[in-house]
Order: structure tokens, then C-alpha cells, then sequence
């Protein structure tokens, strides 16, 4: 997700893949906020964060902000629990996401969240 973006924004750093490792399956197979979601809002610091301590945040909050709306009125929730019915931290809850086949319930989950993230960073000033 986070890749995604800043390939679109044509920013090029080979840490990125490693920066966002923990956040898949609801945050290193905790059930908590989707990893697409985590990865969203590292996409918004990148694309909006602020670049001293004395610029303004806000921007970035706002962009969150709306991001989380967006995701939550899209599917109900921005937790990993409640999107995919199963807890990856367990070999049942592995299984079970396996059998039902919800990597493809996630992938939409990426894709949908980086056209979020992009849409909002041409609708938020920087």
C-alpha cells in the first residue's frame, strides 16, 4: 500500500517494503487495524506530514482524518478482526482465511486505500 503510493508519486526509497513489514494482518497478526489502513496513513505522512517540527500538521491530520472515514463508511470497519471474521494469530484463523480465499478481500482493501490516500492528497494542500 504504502509502495503503491510512492510509486505513483514517483518517490523511490528501497526501505519502504521493510517500513511497512509489521503492519500486514492487522498489525503483525494481532486482529488490530488493517494493514492497509496502518500503511494508508504512513502514505499520508509521507505525502502531507510535515517536514520541520515548527510546520503545521494539520494537513496531515485532516487527510487522516478523512481516510478513516472513508474506509470505515466503505467497509465498516478499519480493523483486521472485524474485516476478515478470522484471527490470523492463529493457526485456525490462518487456515480459515486460506480456505476462504480472503487474500483477494485484502488486495481490494490495498488497492481501495491508495486511491483513497491519492484522491485526498489532491483534495488537501500541503
Amino acid at each position: 500500500m504504502l509502495l503503491a503510493v510512492a510509486e505513483h508519486e514517483h518517490l523511490q526509497n528501497e526501505l519502504i517494503p521493510r517500513i511497512a513489514s509489521g503492519l500486514c494482518s492487522g498489525v503483525a497478526r494481532t486482529g488490530g487495524m488493517c494493514g492497509a489502513v496502518s500503511g494508508g496513513i504512513l502514505a499520508i505522512g509521507l505525502l502531507l506530514g510535515r517536514d520541520e517540527p515548527v510546520d503545521s500538521i494539520d494537513p496531515c491530520y485532516r487527510a487522516v482524518r478523512e481516510f478513516l472515514a472513508q474506509f470505515t463508511q466503505r467497509y465498516g470497519s478499519i480493523n483486521c478482526l472485524e474485516l476478515t471474521g478470522v484471527h490470523l494469530g492463529t493457526p485456525e484463523g490462518q487456515a480459515g482465511f486460506k480456505e476462504k480465499g480472503q487474500i483477494e478481500q485484502c488486495t481490494g482493501y490495498v488497492g481501495d486505500a491508495a486511491q483513497m490516500v491519492i484522491s485526498l492528497k489532491g483534495s488537501t494542500s500541503h
